[in-house]
């Protein structure tokens, strides 16, 4: 993907301001995209906008394809007629403004969703016709089922509804009509407000980059209704499941627990899911990251009845087959963790930009990849993901013996890309790293707001491999999208021409 230089900020839409617990698709995303084109960013970048399930994360979802109706704007709804403000304004959705509290927006949002859907018109044209397309259906059909069995997994269901049959389908959309019509509506809702704010950023000049997640959650709508896409035993349990082995940063390795993809069954079929899915995700973004990229490639396999990933075997997946008629698509690929020849071989196939992160540059050795002077064009350079410490925490967290071998990458870096060094304080050293993104070879550039902003380890998004109330609730309040930062990032995009 050749493209001229640009800068962007990674803030998922959950962590934008908002008075009601969680950042929406209204007022405060437009003016995060003002904020944005003012300070010269050329790239929005957000999580999965799937709906989240079991642990609030947006890589486990209850659907691949569906979005998250969490982010549906009570003060848009109000507009159109829907709401009364006084239907949600008493409502307590946290106490605490720098975070999400998922507990009570599963709660309270649905519920005042749901009055919204008593005073929409079904019998409006447009939404007849998105009911008819049946693009949700098996979203809506799925959340149906599982609202009657208050939300427990799709396993943990009543035997008349663990098997899906057409017939099952009919039946529940017939007997439980506005509950199903009232999940097809949360979608509608959501795409009628996503490509309002979709065609504002447009208008401003900042494209939007989606993000894919390679595995789907055992409890989803496409292991109960498609199971033949999966490696499963006959009582539809996983066979196998996904995950990580063993490495420096965790001796067990990482036990994901996704289910695996039947690769040779979505070959028969010519991957028409694989690619229904990623279509839909063009529909909604401009620029697609797919998430642990190397598992096209050959991925790790763990025996469902292990509890580490220990014991798990590397399987060779799809490879350059899946993609050989996606190579004009905006896609990056998440290249992190263990790389080998193959995923080489693949990324140069495929001329997908991979990732470069700075947290994994100074190390003291000056062959590290991930250092900026090591970098070429086709690559994005973050300082840190979703999933890592923010980079000033990380600074603190270094030992006195690492840190002094990380202020000397980082002294030696800037002497190569001409950066002025500041270390009076760690929070000035994260500044200088932030410039030093800027100041690299790679096209793309993309600084978590976390890093911007110098925040600790309180506004991590992720710690991978845990389930808290910590992670993906990270918040930022209105304040903090000032004008003296978006100079300071527009004085970076015109000195480093991007």
């Amino acid at each position: 993907m050749d493209s001229p230089r640009s800068a962007g900020i990674l803030l998922h839409i959950t962590s934008l301001p908002s008075k009601y617990g969680v950042g929406t698709l209204g007022q405060s995303a437009y003016d995060f995209i003002d904020w944005l084109a003012g300070a010269g960013m050329k790239i929005w970048q957000v999580l999965p906008l799937v709906p989240t399930n079991y642990g609030d994360s947006p890589y486990q979802s209850v659907s691949s394809t569906a979005l998250n109706y969490y982010l549906i704007d009570f003060a848009i709804l109000t507009a159109k007629g829907l709401l009364n403000k006084k239907d949600y304004d008493g409502v307590n959705f946290g106490e605490n403004k720098n975070k999400v509290d998922f507990s009570l927006l599963f709660a309270e949002k649905v519920k005042i969703l749901k009055l919204a859907f008593e005073k929409f018109n079904i019998n409006d044209k447009s939404f007849k016709d998105f009911v008819n397309k049946g693009d949700y259906k098996d979203f809506a059909v799925f959340m149906t089922i599982k609202s009657l069995h208050n939300y427990v997994a799709w396993n943990l269901w009543d035997d008349k509804y663990k098997t899906y049959s057409k017939l099952l389908e009919e039946e529940v959309i017939n007997n439980f009509n506005s509950d199903y019509l009232f999940w097809v509506w949360t979608q509608y809702e959501f795409l009628d407000e996503w490509n309002n704010l979709h065609k504002y950023a447009k208008e401003k000049n900042i494209e939007i980059m989606g993000d894919m997640p390679l595995y789907v959650a055992y409890d989803s709508v496409e292991v109960w209704k498609y199971p033949q896409l999966f490696v499963l035993k006959e009582n539809k349990e996983p066979k196998f499941v996904a995950g990580c082995p063993p490495d420096d940063f965790s001796v067990d390795g990482q036990l994901w627990g996704n289910p695996i993809y039947d690769w040779q069954y979505m070959k028969d079929n010519n991957y028409v899911w694989w690619n229904d899915r990623i279509n839909k995700a063009f529909e909604l973004y401009d620029i697609l990251r797919i998430d642990h990229f190397r598992g096209f490639d050959r991925y790790y396999e763990i025996s469902a009845s292990e509890t580490t990933a220990r014991y798990g075997k590397w399987v060779d997946g799809p490879k350059f087959d899946l993609f050989k008629d996606k190579l004009n698509l905006k896609i990056i690929a998440e290249d992190l963790g263990f790389i080998d020849e193959g995923v080489k071989s693949l990324l140069k196939s495929t001329n997908y930009p991979g990732m470069k992160i700075l947290e994994f540059a100074l190390d003291g050795d000056s062959t590290n990849e991930h250092k900026p002077s090591n970098c070429t064009n086709n690559y994005v350079i973050y300082t840190g993901t979703h999933d890592n410490m923010p980079f000033y925490q990380y600074l603190l967290d270094l030992n006195p013996y690492s840190l002094d071998i990380a202020i000397n990458d980082i002294e030696k870096e800037c002497n190569l890309l001409n950066v002025k060094v500041r270390k009076s304080n760690l929070k000035e050293l994260t500044k200088t790293v932030v410039e030093l993104a800027f100041a690299s070879k790679p096209n793309m550039c993309i600084i978590p707001m976390q890093d911007l902003l110098c925040q600790d380890g309180e506004s991590r998004m992720n710690l991978p491999s845990t389930v808290s109330t910590n992670n993906w609730s990270y918040r930022i309040s209105k304040r903090q999208l000032n004008v003296s930062l978006a100079k300071r990032l527009l004085a970076l995009v015109e000195k480093y021409n991007r």
